[in-house]
């Protein structure tokens, strides 16, 4: 059962954070819509397998899975999207018996990384405008 004390009253109506008039006056704007950001690399391990390789001229499968503190076949699978994506290139040989797998960042890996990272640095700018 309803409690007898609402009974007839309305409910109060809560304003707008921010009126129409106010909005078409401009007190209130959003900020410039920013470009998409690239989830390929957000991801926590292909952004530190890209990042890794951007400041060391190669590091090899064993180098990447030590400094990321992954699986084998974790590495594997994002360092194969990075590679489908021509991010990284990937170099296969033997030492002796061994099977070695190094990886470099491409040209064109290293220029969405920058992307990325102007595109971090513009959020957090933005955010700290309004804190």
């Amino acid at each position: 059962m309803a409690d007898p004390g609402f009974a007839g009253r309305r409910r109060k109506r809560r304003p707008p954070a921010v009126g129409p008039a106010l909005a078409r006056a401009g007190a209130r704007t959003q900020p410039p819509a920013l470009p998409e950001l690239d989830r390929l690399i957000h991801e926590r391990v292909r952004l530190g397998i890209l990042s890794a390789l951007a400041v060391n001229d190669s590091l090899t499968f064993n180098d990447l899975k030590a400094l990321m503190r992954t699986t084998d076949g974790n590495l594997s699978v994002h360092a194969r999207k990075l590679e489908e994506a021509r991010y990284i290139a990937c170099a296969k040989s033997f030492e002796g018996r061994l099977p070695r797998t190094e990886f470099r960042i491409t040209e064109s890996g290293r220029r969405a990384l920058h992307r990325y990272l102007d595109h971090m640095e513009a959020l957090i700018s933005a955010m700290r405008g309004r804190l």
